[in-house]
């Protein structure tokens, strides 16, 4: 039994998680994460154990000087907790880690300890691919699930993807075989500027998130840095003849496939999203945080607390998630089509790439790399593949 001293009993806790490394291009999803903690000054209760996931030569540790001391800090995944106020007050067990070098399933048992001990009612796991889609739209967004009980009721994709896998599609598997109800939201980031930030695909995931939990976030000053990163991508693709054709050619492209969609239907769904979002009674607003200082939720692996026991080994290690995956050693590639119903603020809910495409960043298992437009992220060119349909 995990021992979690402090943390007091949450109210419909969701969990939230995100990874950096092979899942998360342009550091989108992470940097989702990071900004709920930062916005409701989450407060950290737990970190895993460096030592039992971690290859120190791949995700080496760092030394800084406090007060004239220097300490290392170790990359773990840590756990914190906030509490969200409002007329429907509802807590967040978020967790933001870098994907484990080692022991997968493992790791995956041990954030579901978590999860039973604190009641989570629902995975959420942000993720962030290359794609084929051009910085001008609004960024593609899917949200996928195993479970066709959630699909159905939470007008989600039943992910029927096949191919290699990281962390977002191993936990989303482990939570379906413990029973928990999981989703995977991902944006779809392009792949000919692939390089973080991108806080336009961070705002469209934290926007899909907003209406999948039912809650408001505070969005500070992301939407003022998603158009000046769209200006400034602008500004790159016209000093470059052979770019702006380009970026034309995927605007092209995108527009076809939206255009059979955009049916009276489609846009008053969308225009419901959009007033449910920003209505002031429909969700508990800013939210109350926990207080700062000394926290009674601040515990350390090394301060004696007791692991989480190991719940049922997850099943197979085939994980469902997108349309295309990469295929061998060293960059990923990943040919997200965008869908139909784009809002206006930044994310497309309901279509985009959906699975398991990485993030174009060094790691096992990526998929062949290739020059862009801009000389950054893999061949636009990816294999066709529409098994995530």
């Amino acid at each position: 039994m995990i021992e979690l001293e402090g943390v007091p009993e949450l109210i419909d806790p969701v969990m939230v998680a995100a990874f950096e490394g092979w899942n998360d291009a342009g550091d989108a999803a992470s940097t989702a994460v990071g900004h709920l903690d930062r916005e409701w000054k989450g407060e950290v209760f737990a970190a895993l154990d460096a030592e039992d996931y971690y290859d120190f030569q791949v995700n080496r540790p760092t030394v800084f000087l406090e007060n004239g001391v220097r300490k290392i800090t170790w990359p773990t995944t840590r756990l914190s907790v906030v509490r969200v106020g409002g007329d429907k007050p509802r807590d967040l067990v978020l967790v933001r880690g870098i994907e484990p070098s080692m022991r997968w399933r493992s790791f995956c048992n041990e954030l579901l300890g978590f999860a039973h001990e604190l009641g989570v009612e629902m995975v959420v796991i942000l993720g962030a691919l290359l794609g084929d889609t051009p910085h001008t739209r609004p960024v593609p967004v899917s949200g996928v699930t195993s479970d066709p009980d959630l699909a159905r009721t939470m007008d989600l994709e039943e992910t029927r993807y096949e191919g290699p896998t990281g962390i977002v599609g191993i936990l989303q598997e482990a939570c379906t075989h413990a029973g928990v109800p999981a989703v995977s939201l991902w944006a779809a980031v392009p792949h000919y500027v692939s390089q973080p930030p991108n806080p336009k695909a961070t705002l469209a995931l934290l926007n899909r998130l907003e209406d999948l939990i039912g809650l408001r976030i505070p969005l500070g000053e992301l939407p003022e840095d998603a158009r000046a990163w769209q200006l400034g991508v602008d500004q790159l693709a016209a000093e470059d003849s052979e770019v702006a054709e380009y970026v034309q050619t995927l605007e092209e492209a995108r527009d076809t496939a939206e255009l059979p969609e955009a049916s009276g239907e489609a846009i008053a769904r969308e225009f419901e999203r959009y007033l449910r979002r920003r209505e002031p009674g429909t969700g508990p607003g800013p939210g109350v945080a926990t207080e700062g200082g000394d926290s009674p939720f601040l515990r350390d692996p090394g301060s004696g607390r007791t692991r989480p026991p190991k719940p049922e080994q997850p099943g197979p290690e085939s994980v469902p998630g997108s349309e295309a995956a990469p295929e061998a050693e060293t960059e990923p590639e990943a040919g997200a089509d965008a869908d139909a119903d784009a809002p206006d603020d930044g994310s497309v809910p309901d279509g985009g790439a959906t699975g398991e495409n990485p993030s174009g960043k060094n790691s096992p298992g990526e998929g062949p790399s290739g020059e862009s437009p801009l000389g950054e992220g893999p061949d636009a060119s990816g294999p066709d593949d529409d098994s995530g349909r």
